[in-house]
C-alpha cells in the first residue's frame, strides 16, 4: 500500500480485502489510551530526530524500538494518534458499531481531536507522524505469555491517501498492528485521559502525565516513583542530571491536568521520590 493519492475504483491491496474498513465516527468523544503505552518507553520524548534505539527491560518485560535514518523513532507527539484510533475503537466498540484494524478518516477529524490547527502545514505534520509511526519498529515482550518471545510490529502497518477519479481527497486510509488492536479492544486495558493532554508542550510532562494517569489513577492517597526508576522508565536519551533536573521544573510549574506533584527527599543518602496524587 503506497502513501500516493489512490482513486477509488482502483483495486484494493490484499490487506484492504481481508479486512472491513471502519469509518472513524463523528463527533466529539472521551479521548482514551492504551495502559501498555502510558506504562512503558515506547517514544521518544524529543522534538528533534532521534536514531538512537530505545532499550528497556524490567521483570519480564524487554521493549526495543528503533527508528530508519530517514525519518527516525516516532515521538509521544505522533502518539496522538494512536490516542484517537483508540477512542474511536472504544466509542464504537461501547456503541455496538463493528470496529477494524483499517480505519479512515479525514485529516481535518484527527487533527482537530487531537488539538491541531487545520492548515497546510499542520495535515504536512500530520503525514510526517505517520510516516514516523510506519517506519520505527516495536519488538516486546509484553502480553507475550511466555516472557521470552517477542512480538514484532510497526505503529502503523500501512497507511495512504485517498481520492475520487477526479482526483478529489476522500481522506487517509491507515491499517493498525494486531498487537495495539487487540490492547484497545480489552476494556481493561484502557483509560480515559484529560483532553487538557494534546495541549502539553514538552515531551517529559507529556510522558509524565500518561504515566501518572497510570499508576495515580483516581487514588486519593496517590503513588510514587523514585527519580532513577523514572528515568529508566522514560526512555530518554538526556543525561540523568538534565533529566532530573526538568523533573524538578515540572513539579515546579504543576503542568499535569489532573494531578498535584511533590518532592520528598531523602536525607540519608540523597534519594529523590517523585509522589503525585489526583486534585481533591
Amino acid at each position: 500500500m503506497s502513501r500516493s493519492s489512490q482513486p477509488s475504483g482502483q483495486r484494493s491491496s490484499p490487506a484492504d480485502e481481508q479486512l472491513a474498513l471502519f469509518r472513524a465516527l463523528p463527533g466529539d468523544m472521551a479521548p482514551r489510551d492504551s495502559q501498555d503505552l502510558m506504562a512503558f518507553p515506547f517514544f521518544s520524548l524529543a522534538k528533534s530526530r532521534r536514531m538512537t534505539p530505545i532499550d528497556f527491560r524490567t521483570g519480564g518485560v524487554t521493549i526495543r524500538v528503533e527508528g530508519t535514518a530517514e525519518h527516525g523513532i516516532a515521538t509521544i507527539w505522533d502518539a496522538d494518534i494512536l490516542i484517537w484510533a483508540a477512542s474511536q475503537i472504544v466509542e464504537a466498540r461501547d456503541a455496538g458499531i463493528p470496529t477494524s484494524r483499517l480505519m479512515q478518516a479525514t485529516p481535518y477529524e484527527i487533527l482537530r481531536f487531537i488539538g491541531r490547527g487545520t492548515s497546510l502545514h499542520d495535515y504536512q505534520r500530520l503525514k510526517a507522524a505517520l510516516d514516523r509511526l510506519q517506519s520505527t519498529t516495536v519488538a516486546t515482550s509484553i502480553r507475550e505469555m511466555t516472557g521470552r518471545r517477542l512480538h514484532r510490529f510497526s505503529w502503523i502497518n500501512e497507511w495512504k491517501e485517498r481520492a475520487d477519479a477526479r482526483g478529489t481527497p476522500l481522506g487517509i486510509e491507515l491499517i493498525l498492528p494486531d498487537w495495539f488492536y487487540a490492547g484497545v479492544l480489552d476494556a481493561a486495558w484502557v483509560l480515559t485521559i484529560d483532553p487538557a493532554y494534546f495541549r502539553l508542550t514538552g515531551g517529559l510532562e507529556r510522558w509524565l502525565y500518561r504515566l501518572v494517569r497510570k499508576h495515580g489513577g483516581r487514588q486519593s492517597a496517590g503513588w510514587r516513583f523514585d527519580f532513577r526508576h523514572l528515568y529508566r522508565k522514560s526512555g530518554s536519551a538526556t543525561r540523568y542530571s538534565d533529566f532530573a533536573y526538568d523533573l524538578r521544573a515540572l513539579v515546579t510549574r504543576q503542568s499535569l491536568p489532573g494531578y498535584v506533584l511533590r518532592i520528598e527527599r531523602v536525607p540519608d543518602d540523597g534519594t529523590e521520590w517523585l509522589t503525585f496524587r489526583p486534585v481533591p
